[in-house]
């Protein structure tokens, strides 16, 4: 039986795969001659709107909630606005642009220690498969890699909403952006399945081994 995980910041990124499927707060797209939606069997690229998105991670030292984010990513998305099967979803993340806001604490988390990343500068994760669970939830499925060490995951998609942007000064303010997408996601990874933090009793007993991810993510396409 497949363990569901979640996938730390590129998470992210399955979020997007398929913001458009969601009608409530969007509006109809263009139509074709038999009444469908010209977007259905078209696969459109969409792109994150990185200051308007947060992917952040909180893992405990003994009992209190230390949290962090990873500032350096890479996204490849494409999805299908009326096949969401269609879709798919490729990231890319720096581990050295972990930031915990404490300098001595991200050092240490770059050793070898933890994610090594002199060895292993980057942690990938790759959809094979993306569902519709609800009106407003997805399941992105793909394999995460972390240090070498890979899991299939499956990271649970909540769509906020799609917006059109009509013609006009918003358009225009937006840089000719078209449509607007939100997403959240939350869920929790086991760090020590990618063999983070264990060299020692000290790593795997005063820091806890599940890491609870949270994602809030905005793409946009032209």
């Amino acid at each position: 039986m497949r363990k569901i995980r979640t996938l730390p910041a590129f998470a992210l990124v399955g979020l997007l795969t398929l913001a458009s499927v969601h009608d409530g707060q969007a509006q109809e797209g263009p139509t074709n001659n038999e009444g469908t939606s010209s977007f259905a069997t078209e696969a459109m690229m969409w792109n994150i709107d990185k200051p308007h998105t947060e992917i952040n991670f909180s893992v405990k030292h003994f009992f209190t909630p230390v949290s962090g984010t990873f500032d350096a990513y890479e996204v490849e998305f494409m999805f299908d606005r009326g096949a969401p099967a269609n879709s798919s979803v490729r990231v890319v993340i720096d581990v050295a642009s972990v930031d915990t806001n404490n300098e001595r604490r991200d050092n240490h988390l770059r050793s070898g220690d933890f994610f090594d990343a002199e060895k292993h500068p980057q942690m990938t994760f790759e959809s094979t498969s993306v569902r519709q669970v609800s009106e407003t939830q997805l399941i992105a499925t793909g394999n995460l890699t972390i240090k070498g060490i890979t899991q299939e995951v499956d990271l649970p998609i909540n769509i906020l909403g799609v917006k059109e942007i009509p013609e006009g000064p918003m358009r225009e303010m937006l840089g000719g952006v078209t449509q607007v997408a939100s997403f959240q996601a939350a869920t929790t990874i086991d760090r020590r399945e990618f063999e983070v933090g264990v060299a020692n009793w000290a790593q795997t007993v005063i820091v806890g081994g599940d890491v609870e991810v949270s994602i809030n993510l905005e793409a946009n396409r032209k």
